[in-house]
């Protein structure tokens, strides 16, 4: 199935459906985007530019969002939600009138409900807490025990500060199982010590 979808092209921004994304909405052609979005069916499209620039190219892989909560700025700015609906694949970027840039693209057909095994599971929150802990951040790890596999995976995967080809391949990863293992290899990777000092930055 292919859709026109409208797109924001935010590098380091990544959706993953049934996961949400605050954004706060700023530059004209993107107020115009949300506007439009909000006047037909509240769609939009999140996909990651290769590079910094004007109409950079863009990776292939993004998703969609229906705008959940919105509050709309006297300036004319926005502040609204995403809610992840489904990934999908650009097929090719279409010539527009529009200060925003469409793609037509295909809807990727996710499986539903997915779920690690316990050996994946307890791999990957090992491996979580030892980098968070090298990072300093501070996490709730009785809440994260709670999650689902799904919300776990995808919702680290989304908010991780890896750079954007990383956080790019995890969108990417074709199901739970593969991300779960890509996500562990990046921490390992990414969590290095350099010369024993120095923790390796991630931007």
């Amino acid at each position: 199935m292919t859709k026109r979808l409208s797109i924001f092209p935010l590098p380091g921004a990544i959706l993953f459906p049934g996961l949400q994304l605050p954004l706060h909405i700023f530059e004209p052609r993107y107020r115009e985007l949300v506007g439009s979005a909000l006047a037909k069916d509240r769609l939009i499209a999140m996909i990651q530019p290769q590079r910094g620039g004007e109409n950079a190219p863009l990776y292939e892989v993004g998703c969609v969002g229906r705008i959940g909560d919105v509050e709309a700025l006297e300036d004319g700015r926005y502040n609204i939600v995403l809610e992840g609906e489904a990934r999908f694949r650009m097929l090719r970027e279409l010539d527009v009138t529009t200060a925003f840039r469409q793609i037509e693209a295909e809807l990727i057909d996710d499986p539903e409900d997915e779920v690690l095994s316990s050996v994946e599971r307890a791999a990957f929150e090992f491996e979580a807490k030892r980098f968070a802990a090298m990072q300093g951040y501070s996490v709730d790890w009785d809440s994260v025990e709670r999650l689902d596999d799904e919300t776990l995976i995808n919702g680290v995967a989304q908010i991780i500060p890896f750079d954007s080809a990383a956080k790019q391949a995890l969108l990417e990863a074709p199901d739970l199982s593969e991300r779960c293992e890509l996500m562990i290899q990046l921490m390992q990777f990414f969590a290095l010590r350099d010369d024993g000092d120095e923790i390796v930055t991630l931007q």
